[in-house]
C-alpha cells in the first residue's frame, strides 16, 4: 500500500502556498518542482519561468531524492509536514579552470581589481600610482590612467559602468571615462588622510549616476558630486578611521569604523539615525544583502551575452530596469547588513528599522578580513586571517560550513552570480573557488608568484580577475 503524507509548501520567508496537500511519500524531487510551479502560478497569479530549478528542505534537510529519505527519522506523521521551496538561478555559471592569460602592466602590487557592473570592462589599482583599463576581449592593457601620486588604494565603478572612482593615498579621489580612460572634472581633494572605501549611489536613485560617497582614516564620510566636482555634505560622528561605507538601496548610508560602532545616515541631510554597538575592536568590513543588485545595476546576469554589445537605453530606462530590479527582492524585505571584525566576530543586522542586532555570528579564530552576501542573498560568507572560509545562514546568521584548505591568511572572497561558486585569494599565492553545495573546495587555481590581495567574480560570470604582490593581473575563465 502506498503511504501518504500530507505537507504544506511555504517559501523561505515563512508565507504559506496554497493548502496542505496529501502527497505519496515516495515523490521525488521533479515531482515536487512540477507541483510547486502550479501551485505558484495559480495562487500568485504569477508568469512561472518554467525551467526554473527548486530546492526543498524539510526541518531543513534538503530533500535530494525524494521525500521519503528526508523524512527517514521522522515518526509524527499525523502533523502536516512543511517543505520549504527556494528558487534556484535559472543560469548556471561554469567554475573558473585555467588562466586564460597573465598581464604585466602594473610596476607594484595591485591593490584592487574590479569588474564593471556588465562584467564586460575590467580596472584595477595598484601601488605603482595608476589606474588601468583592460581589455577583455584581447586580454590586453587597454588604458593607463595617471595622476594619482601615491597608491591607488581602492577603485569602484559607477552602476552605469560609464565612469570609474579611485583613490588614493594621498586623500585624493579621481573619476575617470572607461571609454577613454581621461579623467571626468576636477580631482576631489578635501580628505585629510588617505581614503578607505568608495561607494557609488545605487542606479534606482540616482540616474545619472552622480554622486559618491568617499570614507577616509580621518573620520569622516563625503559625499561628493561628481558632475560640479565639490562635496556637497561632511559626515562626521566617527571618532577613528572610518573603514567601508555602503550606500544602500534605500538611499541609506551605513559606515563602519575602528572605534567599534557602525553608524547609519541619511545622506540627504545628513542626520544619523542609529548607532550599531555590540563589537569588541575595529570593524573592518561591510555587505549588503542588496550588495549584488545594487552593483550590477541595470544589468541582469541571466541576460548576459558573450560579446559586449552597446545598449541604447536612456538614463530613464536604466533607471527603471534597475529599480524593476531592486523593488523585486527588497519591496517588502529590509536590507540587512553583516558586519567582521578585528574581535574575530561577525554581527548581523537589521540597520532600517533596530539598532540591536539579528545575530552575533562567532567561530573565527582571528580578524575577519571580507564579509559578502551570495547574489541571492541566502548565503552570507566570511574570509578570516585563521586560513578558513566560513559561511552562514544570510537570513538567521546561522552557522553552515566551515571551507579549509588554504594555507595563509584569507584577503577576499567573491560569489559567482549564480551564488553556487566562491573563488577566495590568499596570502598562499592560490585561488580557490568552492562549492557552496557540496561544501567542498571545488578547484585549486596556483599561479602567482606571490600573495594575492584582490580578487573579483565577473557579473556575467564569465571570468575571475585576481591581483596582488607579483604586480601581474591574471585573468581566469573556464
Amino acid at each position: 500500500m502506498n503511504r501518504r503524507i500530507l505537507c504544506q509548501f511555504k517559501d523561505d520567508s515563512g508565507e504559506l502556498l496554497g493548502t496542505p496537500i496529501d502527497l505519496p511519500i515516495d515523490i521525488d524531487k521533479h515531482g515536487l518542482e512540477k507541483l510547486c510551479q502550479a501551485l505558484i502560478s495559480s495562487e500568485k497569479d504569477q508568469e512561472v519561468e518554467e525551467d526554473v530549478p527548486y530546492l526543498f528542505f524539510v526541518n531543513e534537510n534538503e530533500i535530494s531524492s525524494n521525500l521519503e529519505e528526508a523524512l527517514k527519522n521522522r515518526n509524527d506523521f499525523e502533523k502536516t509536514t512543511e517543505i520549504v521551496y527556494q528558487p534556484q538561478a535559472i543560469f548556471k555559471v561554469r567554475s573558473v579552470t585555467r588562466c586564460s592569460s597573465t598581464i604585466e602592466g602594473h610596476t607594484e602590487a595591485v591593490i584592487s581589481v574590479a569588474f564593471s557592473p556588465d562584467g564586460k570592462q575590467l580596472a584595477s589599482g595598484s601601488g605603482d600610482t595608476t589606474v588601468r583599463f583592460w581589455d577583455l576581449t584581447t586580454e590586453t592593457p587597454l588604458h593607463q590612467c595617471s595622476g594619482h601620486k601615491n597608491w591607488v588604494l581602492c577603485v569602484a565603478w559607477s552602476p552605469d559602468g560609464q565612469k570609474l572612482a579611485s583613490a588614493d593615498k594621498n586623500s585624493n579621489i579621481m573619476i575617470w571615462d572607461s571609454e577613454t580612460g581621461k579623467q571626468i572634472g576636477k580631482t576631489l581633494c578635501q580628505h585629510r588622510q588617505w581614503v578607505t572605501y568608495l561607494c557609488w549611489k545605487p542606479l534606482h536613485l540616482d540616474e545619472d549616476c552622480r554622486f559618491l560617497a568617499s570614507s577616509s582614516k580621518d573620520s569622516t564620510i563625503k559625499i561628493w558630486d561628481t558632475i560640479m566636482s565639490s562635496c556637497i555634505r561632511s559626515l562626521s560622528s566617527h571618532t577613528q578611521s572610518v573603514t567601508c561605507v555602503k550606500w544602500g538601496g534605500k538611499g541609506l548610508l551605513y559606515s563602519s569604523s575602528q572605534d567599534r560602532t557602525i553608524k547609519v545616515w541619511r545622506p540627504d541631510d545628513g542626520v544619523m539615525c542609529r548607532n550599531l554597538d555590540g563589537h569588541g575592536h575595529w570593524v573592518n568590513s561591510l555587505a549588503l544583502n542588496s550588495d549584488y543588485i545594487l552593483r550590477t545595476g541595470a544589468f541582469d546576469p541571466k541576460d548576459a551575452t558573450l560579446i559586449r554589445y552597446h545598449t541604447n537605453f536612456s538614463r530613464n530606462e536604466l533607471k527603471e530596469k534597475a529599480l524593476k530590479r531592486y523593488k523585486k527582492y527588497f519591496d517588502v524585505e529590509t536590507e540587512k547588513l553583516v558586519s567582521g571584525s578585528d574581535d574575530f566576530t561577525m554581527f548581523l543586522w537589521n540597520p532600517e528599522v533596530d539598532k540591536k542586532n539579528l545575530c552575533r555570528m562567532t567561530g573565527h579564530q582571528q580578524l575577519i578580513n571580507d564579509v559578502r552576501f551570495s547574489p541571492d542573498a541566502r548565503l552570507i560568507a566570511s574570509a578570516s586571517f585563521d586560513k578558513s572560509i566560513k559561511l552562514w545562514d544570510g537570513k538567521s546568521g546561522k552557522f553552515i560550513a566551515t571551507l579549509r584548505g588554504h594555507v595563509q591568511s584569507v584577503y577576499q572572497i567573491s560569489f559567482s552570480s549564480d551564488s553556487r561558486l566562491l573563488v577566495s585569494a590568499s596570502a598562499d599565492s592560490t585561488l580557490k573557488v568552492w562549492d557552496l553545495k557540496t561544501k567542498k573546495l571545488h578547484m585549486d587555481l596556483p599561479g602567482h608568484a606571490d600573495e594575492v590581495f584582490a580578487v573579483d567574480w565577473s557579473p556575467d560570470g564569465q571570468m575571475v580577475a585576481s591581483g596582488g604582490k607579483d604586480r601581474v593581473l591574471k585573468i581566469w575563465r573556464h
